[in-house]
């Protein structure tokens, strides 16, 4: 059963390091969190390690730009590791092939297709009608209010063809403010179902943690498992992910699931244990908010 804690300074002297989750942790699409940022500044003043593990589709660079407008500051955190970046790692070395078909909002998501200077003789990317497409990089939908579905024949013909589809961003759904937004994993989840093969390189699967691993190793870290615990608000995500690679993890509940679990300042003790057995998740700890 998992513990309800009051603050993460309750737990955290035990780990060197924490893999963080953005939305709905730190942000809300729109601003900060003050007490989230002010509970990181505090865990990094004290020497611990803070990584942020993101979904986002963006590079790290324009991660870190995102925070910054949000008013998330440089010392709540030591580096960024971003589903964009582990899915881009496998785009250039031909995951998709080279001719690809783009899903999503270009404006915001341009900066998926910018060189990787780690990849050797990386394949040259471009982007093509689906029709003539190699394989599919979906960083979100068109439209992300409107229901994954409206892709549906368009999905059909890429199934006919084989086409893969590499999922930027494993999220269902976010929390923009108080609007909530469907994500790249949405048409993911929509594709696999009518039968096409999806690629995922963020959390809950092991590419983003095997990505996270590194950015501490950069910072000349060597850090176990069992000393890093792992902050989110997705069950099937966060959680899943830090369930699958043995590190411990602290839920927030007052994030996605903050209706089913009668979040306010604290979950429902009730509502928390039946909605966790309900979704099969097995969190170390829990708290309402990030604090």
């Amino acid at each position: 059963m998992t513990r309800i804690i009051q603050s993460l300074a309750e737990v955290s002297d035990r780990y060197s390091a924490l893999f963080v989750d953005l939305w709905g942790c730190v942000h809300n699409g729109v601003t900060a969190f003050p007490e989230a940022v002010a509970a990181l500044q505090a865990y990094r003043a004290r020497g611990g390690i803070v990584v942020l593990v993101t979904n986002s589709p963006k590079p790290r660079a324009g991660v870190a730009g995102q925070l910054a407008e949000f008013g998330v500051p440089e010392d709540a955190y030591d580096t960024i590791a971003t589903s964009g970046d582990s899915a881009r790692s496998a785009m250039f070395t031909g995951a998709v092939g080279s001719k690809v078909y783009f899903m999503g909002e270009w404006q915001r998501d341009e900066g998926f297709f910018e060189p990787l200077n780690v990849i050797h003789d990386p394949v040259e990317i471009t982007r093509a009608p689906l029709a003539e497409a190699e394989g599919i990089v979906c960083c979100g939908p068109f439209d992300t209010m409107a229901d994954p579905d409206v892709n549906r024949a368009d999905f059909l013909l890429a199934k006919q063809k084989g086409l893969k589809l590499l999922c930027a961003n494993p999220d269902i759904v976010v929390d923009r403010g108080e609007k909530r937004e469907w994500c790249a994993g949405a048409l993911a989840r929509l594709y696999t179902e009518m039968g096409g093969e999806s690629l995922y390189f963020g959390k809950p699967h092991p590419p983003i943690y095997d990505l996270a691993r590194r950015r501490l190793a950069e910072l000349g870290t060597d850090i176990a498992d069992g000393d890093i615990l792992a902050i989110g608000d997705g069950p099937h995500t966060d959680i899943a992910g830090a369930m699958g690679e043995g590190i411990d993890s602290l839920f927030i509940t007052g994030g996605l699931a903050a209706r089913e679990t009668k979040t306010t300042t604290q979950p429902d003790a009730a509502a928390l244990k039946a909605y966790l057995e309900q979704e099969k998740s097995a969190p170390t700890f829990s708290i309402g908010f990030l604090r």
